[in-house]
C-alpha cells in the first residue's frame, strides 16, 4: 500500500498511458498502492466500495465527461483528491473542474518530478497546477490597479475549505454554521476579490501564494 495506505488512482482510456504512469508513480515518486482503471465506470465501481486518496483523471474519456465525472466523485467520496489529468490545458475546462470539486490540474506532459510534486503537494491539503497550467491561468483577469484585500482568520478558513472541494453544507456542519453564513461568506469573498465565480477565486488566491 501507499503511505499511510492510501490507494492512488490513474483513470485514462489509453491502457498504455494508464499503466506507464501507474509504474511510473511507484517506481520515482515511492507511492506503493497504485492502481489503474481505463474507464469511469470501472472506477467509480472500484470507488464504491474502496476508500482512494488520490485520483488522476482524465478529462476525456470514452465512456464519460471527465469534468462531470469528477463532481460524481466528489459527491460519492468528498474526501478523494482529484487531478484532472490531459494532454491541454483549456482554461474553461480548468475552472470547470476546480468549480466542481478537482484539487488541481496537470498535463501528459508534465515531467515526472513536477508531477509527484503536484500530487503530494495535493495530498497536503493544496490546489495544485503544473507549471503550463499556471501560464494558461495567469490570463485570467485581475483589475490591473486592485490590491488584493486582507482577509480576516475565518476567510482564509473558508478559502481553505473551498480549495478542497467541500461544499456550503458540508462547511456549515464542519465549522458549525448556518448554511446562510457560509452563503454569505462566500458572496463577500467573490466581491472583496472582483471575481465571477469560486473557480475564479480559487485559480486568483493560489496563483497570488494566498492558498
Amino acid at each position: 500500500m501507499t503511505e499511510n495506505g492510501k490507494i492512488l488512482a490513474v483513470v485514462d482510456d489509453h491502457p498504455i498511458l494508464a499503466d506507464g504512469l501507474r509504474s511510473l508513480l511507484m517506481e520515482h515518486g515511492g507511492f506503493e498502492d497504485v492502481r489503474s482503471f481505463n474507464s469511469g465506470k470501472d472506477f467509480m465501481q472500484f470507488l464504491a466500495v474502496n476508500a482512494v486518496d488520490t485520483v488522476l483523471l482524465d478529462i476525456a474519456l470514452q465512456d464519460a465527461n471527465g469534468v462531470e465525472l469528477c463532481r460524481e466523485i466528489k459527491l460519492l467520496s468528498p474526501g478523494t483528491i482529484v487531478l484532472g489529468l490531459s494532454s491541454q490545458a483549456e482554461r474553461g475546462v480548468v475552472l470547470q473542474m476546480i468549480t466542481n470539486g478537482a484539487g488541481g490540474y496537470v498535463l501528459k506532459s508534465t515531467a515526472t518530478s513536477e508531477l509527484i510534486e503536484c500530487i503530494r503537494e495535493a495530498q497536503a491539503g493544496c490546489v495544485v497546477f503544473c507549471s503550463d497550467v499556471k501560464r494558461v491561468l495567469a490570463k485570467v483577469p485581475v483589475h490591473p490597479q486592485r490590491t488584493l484585500p486582507s482577509l480576516t482568520n475565518r476567510e482564509k478558513q473558508m478559502l481553505q475549505l473551498l480549495s478542497e472541494g467541500k461544499t456550503t453544507p458540508m462547511i456549515a456542519a464542519e465549522l458549525h454554521l448556518s448554511r446562510l453564513t457560509i452563503d454569505t461568506y462566500r458572496k463577500n469573498l467573490l466581491q472583496k476579490f472582483e471575481v465571477k465565480n469560486i473557480a475564479e477565486l480559487l485559480v486568483l488566491v493560489v496563483r497570488e501564494g494566498l492558498l
